[in-house]
């Protein structure tokens, strides 16, 4: 998924130039749509959609000097990067890895709520909710205690996948979500007993110490650089004997990565490394893909720890 953010210039000339520059580039025409964007921006100079889409397809032309200056521009005319220039730049090598802005996730999220399911599932064959399904049972037998839970929480819930696949062994569950319009097809479920509009660091911080007995997280770490302080939270408010699992993409090395697909990976190491720094015990750490893109399984990991 990528974001198709526009935002008018307020000349309606420029913003024609755009439309214009946009079905050229589609068509595959990237010079001519180079040189209408360019127009484009330089009749509305503060047109952060422009800035963008003329970075994008400077970038498409492999003249990245060009795209990293359009970049640089477009966050310019748009300081919560609700494009995700810097994530771009971060590709181009212009800019070191970085956290996420906010604002850029919710805008994602935003615009795929009413096609989202459709778009993971039907077309990237997402299966993070099953993975962690039987992951989680796995676990639980291993401990020799029942694969149920009272209090589940659910990071990143989108419209609801995670808590249709653990419908069946949890009492209770909270869904936590930075998207407002991802929390509407969510409640729609009627699966959750609350939802929270948040990030997961936040939403959790607003728990209760020991108030859950699971917390799950499909395909919600891919979009976080630094796991820390979300696994800090989470192991504050996981009870005794209590299950924190999640899926995440990951490479061959050490730390963290942006990946083509403007997603983190995250290495083995680095979260056998946090999951003990924050005073979790690593139960299961298997390499299996959540997804497929253009084809091919994306490398990932699936993590299970618990609280001792």
């Amino acid at each position: 998924m990528s974001t198709r953010v526009f935002m008018s210039s307020g000349d309606l000339v420029a913003d024609r130039r755009y439309d214009f520059a946009r079905d050229l580039q589609l068509r595959g025409d990237l010079y001519g749509a180079a040189d209408l964007m360019a127009q484009a921006v330089e009749l509305a100079p503060g047109f952060a959609s422009a800035w963008f889409a003329l970075g994008d397809i400077k970038q498409q032309l492999n003249q990245h000097d060009d795209a990293i200056a359009a970049y640089r521009r477009a966050i310019v005319a748009d300081a919560e990067d609700r494009h995700g220039a810097r994530l771009r730049l971060i590709r181009l090598g212009a800019e070191p890895i970085a956290d996420m802005s906010p604002t850029y996730v919710r805008a994602l999220f935003d615009q795929y709520a009413k096609r989202f399911e459709a778009s993971l599932v039907g077309n990237l064959d997402y299966r993070g909710p099953e993975l962690l399904l039987r992951a989680v049972i796995a676990a639980r037998h291993a401990m020799r205690r029942p694969a149920f839970f009272k209090h589940g929480i659910d990071l990143g819930c989108g419209t609801g996948l995670a808590a249709r696949a653990f419908a069946d062994l949890v009492d209770r569950i909270d869904g936590i979500d930075l998207s407002p319009l991802m929390l509407e097809q969510a409640q729609a479920t009627g699966l959750y007993n609350e939802l929270q509009v948040a990030d997961a660091v936040q939403g959790l911080s607003g728990k209760m110490a020991a108030s859950a007995d699971l917390i799950i997280a499909a395909d919600v770490m891919i979009y976080v650089l630094d796991l820390v302080p979300l696994l800090r939270e989470a192991a504050r408010v996981l009870q005794p004997g209590g299950l924190l699992a999640f899926t995440t993409e990951t490479h061959a090395g050490d730390g963290v990565v942006l990946g083509e697909g403007l997603r983190y990976a995250h290495g083995a190491s680095y979260v056998r490394d946090v999951i003990a720094g924050v005073g979790l015990r690593l139960l299961q750490l298997a390499h299996a893909s959540a997804r497929n893109e253009s084809g091919v399984a994306v490398p990932g990991l699936v993590v299970v720890a618990t609280k001792d």
